[in-house]
């Protein structure tokens, strides 16, 4: 199993209201995608000092799923209608996970 994380620095003119409309799009969007084993989205809350502004964590089977996952075209749809003009930096990590290590 794959663990890919993505975190993301805004640009200053992105609202509430935007960042509200894309959790929606991006939850929508992985309710269709079946490789999606797990899928949690949102706003950082910020318990710590520094960090990104918002992150995505999906839990696929393996790299074919990774690629099914971010090749699909809801997944570029919703780049296009509500990240891609929001996002000032992107960081990305895919790390190995077993069934024991989901604790």
């Amino acid at each position: 199993m794959i663990l890919h994380i993505a975190s993301f620095r805004w640009k200053d003119e992105v609202t509430e209201a935007d960042v509200a409309s894309a959790t929606e799009a991006l939850q929508r969007m992985a309710a269709g995608i079946p490789v999606l084993d797990s899928y949690v989205v949102g706003p950082n809350l910020h318990l710590r000092p520094g960090g990104a502004d918002y992150g995505v964590a999906a839990i696929v089977a393996d790299a074919a799923a990774l690629d099914a996952y971010l090749d699909d075209p809801a997944h570029k749809a919703v780049y296009e209608s509500h990240l891609g003009w929001m996002i000032a930096e992107r960081t990305a990590v895919q790390l190995p996970i077993s069934e024991g290590s989901l604790r």
